[in-house]
């Protein structure tokens, strides 16, 4: 594969050549497409230790009470659940919480790497300082994450290898085109819309708070790969386009079938005594494609967030639509308009730290432009 370059904004030097960093050119050749967005930064600035924007002391119960609404839970939906009563059921749902919040901090420290990364070989200076912004901002993403889950666990668990290998493709990859679809597009696609579930389904107060002041960074992180779809997507090549869109296809299907699956995690279901094979056995006679269908219809679900991002960003055409549409209408979702589930909470969440911090409401203003 090549890095493949429209727009000057994303040109970008070999990562083990700094010292085509330090061209006396580059300097003054600056874009002027990110300023609004790295100059927005100051009114979503929050500080995970500082109390007066969240405290992760707030107490829950997690053997009385669901971190997160039981219905949402896959294994319920299955003859996993007619085996537990109410406290087991309460022990598999939190236990599950506590793997797709590791799974998310995992995917922000892949975030943050990644952002560094693009520091070390975007030349452009305003794109460059974009990226030191992004990576400011998922760093205090691991932060929050880690505090939270420290608060109501001590620690996280390992990361699945779906999406350990996905990181690590991301991460160590010298192509920008690819980070920026495979992180900005196809991963932020997916927190979107895992960040707005929890923040509609969650039943801890913490939990809810944690997930809108992590929004109000990630929707403009959405934002920069919609500029580079917008610079990019229509100049490709056919087949340079058919190379983005078959890489982006294949991910989707990895993630769709692997992210969530039962042999991921077999360890919760021995905690609950349960036997793994069978485990995954019921939830596979369960989870059929129709299964799946139905639950993409809910507007936050992860898939259908990141489905509609590659969408609207012109990645997907009719050679790949099938692939898609076995379980989502494509039709609908194409017709919806250009704003993002989770924009609405985003700026909700803006204002509230405008009161706190005092500012321009310039990012309100620009995810409300959307």
């Amino acid at each position: 594969m090549e890095n493949i370059t429209k727009d000057p904004a994303y040109n970008a030097a070999d990562p083990n050549d700094f010292p085509a960093m330090l061209d006396v050119n580059r300097y003054g050749a600056r874009s002027t497409a990110f300023d609004k967005i790295i100059s927005a930064t100051h009114d979503h600035f929050w500080d995970p230790l500082d109390k007066k924007y969240i405290d992760f002391t707030m107490p829950f119960d997690m053997t009385k009470n669901y971190l997160i609404n039981p219905e949402l839970n896959g294994d319920l939906k299955t003859a996993i659940g007619d085996k537990l009563d109410e406290g087991q059921k309460i022990k598999l749902v939190n236990m599950d919480t506590w793997w797709s919040l590791s799974s998310i901090l995992h995917g922000e420290q892949g975030a943050l790497a990644l952002s560094a990364s693009l520091c070390h070989i975007l030349k452009d200076p305003g794109a460059q300082e974009y990226a030191a912004n992004q990576t400011r901002e998922e760093a205090r993403h691991v932060t929050g994450f880690s505090a939270y889950i420290k608060a109501r666990w001590g620690k996280p668990v390992q990361v699945g290898p779906a999406l350990g290998n996905l990181l690590n493709e991301l991460v160590s990859s010298p192509l920008v085109w690819k980070k920026i679809v495979g992180m900005q597009m196809l991963v932020e696609g997916l927190a979107m819309g895992a960040f707005a579930t929890f923040f509609k389904e969650t039943r801890d107060p913490l939990c809810k708070h944690l997930m809108q002041l992590v929004m109000t960074d990630e929707a403009f992180h959405h934002k920069f790969g919609k500029i580079w779809a917008d610079r990019t997507i229509p100049h490709l090549s056919k087949g340079e386009h058919e190379q983005i869109e078959d890489w982006a296809a294949q991910v989707f299907q990895v993630l769709l079938y692997n992210l969530g699956s039962p042999d991921q995690k077999a360890w919760i279901y021995r905690e609950l005594g349960l036997d793994p094979v069978w485990c995954q056995q019921a939830f596979m006679e369960a989870i059929t494609d129709t299964a799946i269908r139905e639950e993409m219809q809910e507007a936050t679900n992860i898939f259908r967030v990141l489905v509609k991002t590659l969408l609207k960003a012109g990645i997907i055409t009719d050679r790949t639509k099938p692939i898609y549409a076995a379980y989502l209408d494509m039709h609908e979702l194409y017709n919806e308009g250009d704003r993002m589930v989770g924009d609405d909470i985003a700026e909700e969440g803006i204002r509230y730290l405008l009161q706190l911090n005092g500012g321009t409401q310039l990012g309100a203003s620009l995810l409300a432009a959307e």
